[in-house]
C-alpha cells in the first residue's frame, strides 16, 4: 500500500487542530446536547471530545503551546461531570434544564473576557499558523479580536435563545429557541471565522498598495446562511408548527441563494 498518502493525513490533522474552532467543539456538542434525561450523556461526550482534543493537539503538534480554551474545556466539563454525579434528584432536573444556557453564557464570558485582556482566544490559534513576524501587526491582531467577538455573540444569542425557551416558553425542547436559533448562530460563526481573515489580508494588501485579490464579497458570506434556510424550513416542516412557517423558510432561501449567486 502506498504511504504517500500519510503525511497529507497528518497534516490535514494538525491543521483541523489549529483552527480554534476545534476548541469550541466540546461546548457545542454539549448544548446541542443537554436536555431534560440527556445531562449525563452530553457533559459525557462532551468531557471525552474535550480530552481527545487535547491529547491529539499534544501528540500530532509536540512542543505546541496550552490552549486556554482546551483547558477550559476540560475544566468545565469534568466539574460539570462531578457535580452532576453527587447532585440530588432536583439539582440534577435543574441542570438538565438550565446547563446549555450555563455552558453559553461560560463561553460568552471566556470569549469577551479574553478580548478584555488582550488575548483573544483565536489568537493562541492563529499564531501557530502565521509567520512570528505577523503576531504583532494590527491587522492579524485586530482579525483576532474581530473573530473571537464573533463567537462570543454567537454564543450570547444562543444562551439567550435558550433562556426565553426555558423561562418563558418553558419549553427546553422547543424547534425555535432549542435548535434552529442556536444552530443559526454557531453556522454564523463558523463561517464568518472561514471568510473574514480573506477577508482582512485582501484589505491589509490593498492598504499597503500591494497587488491581490480583491476582498471576498458578502455575499460570498451570506450565501451558505441563506441555503441554510432550506433543510431549516423542511425541519420545520416535520417538526415545527405552524407549518406556513417552513414553507416561507425554504421559499425565502431559495429565493435569496438564487440571488447572491447572481
Amino acid at each position: 500500500m502506498s504511504t504517500e498518502g500519510r503525511p497529507t493525513a497528518a497534516s490535514a490533522l494538525r491543521g483541523f487542530l489549529e483552527s480554534p474552532v476545534v476548541g469550541m467543539a466540546p461546548w457545542i456538542i454539549f448544548s446541542l446536547l443537554v436536555g431534560p434525561g440527556r445531562f449525563e450523556v452530553a457533559v459525557a461526550t462532551a468531557l471525552a471530545a474535550a480530552v481527545a482534543l487535547v491529547l491529539l493537539g499534544h501528540l500530532t503538534r509536540p512542543g505546541s503551546s496550552w490552549k486556554l480554551l482546551e483547558l477550559a474545556d476540560v475544566v468545565f466539563f469534568a466539574g460539570m461531570a462531578v457535580v452532576g454525579a453527587l447532585a440530588a434528584p432536583d439539582t440534577l432536573r435543574w441542570l438538565e434544564t438550565y446547563a446549555g444556557e450555563v455552558a453559553n453564557i461560560a463561553l460568552t464570558l471566556i470569549a469577551f473576557g479574553s478580548m478584555a485582556v488582550r488575548m483573544p482566544f483565536t489568537l493562541q490559534y492563529a499564531r501557530e499558523q502565521v509567520d512570528p513576524s505577523l503576531w504583532h501587526t494590527p491587522a492579524f491582531l485586530r482579525t483576532n479580536y474581530v473573530i473571537t467577538g464573533a463567537w462570543g455573540l454567537a454564543f450570547l444569542v444562543a444562551a439567550l435563545a435558550g433562556a426565553f425557551g426555558d423561562l418563558v416558553l418553558h419549553n427546553p425542547d422547543n424547534i425555535w429557541t432549542g435548535w434552529i436559533i442556536q444552530i443559526t448562530a454557531i453556522v454564523a460563526a463558523l463561517k464568518f471565522t472561514a471568510w473574514y481573515p480573506d477577508v482582512a489580508r485582501a484589505r491589509a494588501r490593498r492598504d499597503a498598495g500591494l497587488p491581490g485579490p480583491e476582498p471576498p464579497s458578502t455575499a460570498s458570506f451570506l450565501l451558505p446562511l441563506a441555503a441554510l434556510l432550506i433543510p431549516l424550513g423542511i425541519a420545520v416542516l416535520i417538526l415545527g408548527d405552524p407549518w406556513w412557517i417552513g414553507a416561507a423558510l425554504i421559499i425565502a432561501g431559495s429565493l435569496l441563494t438564487k440571488a447572491l449567486r447572481g
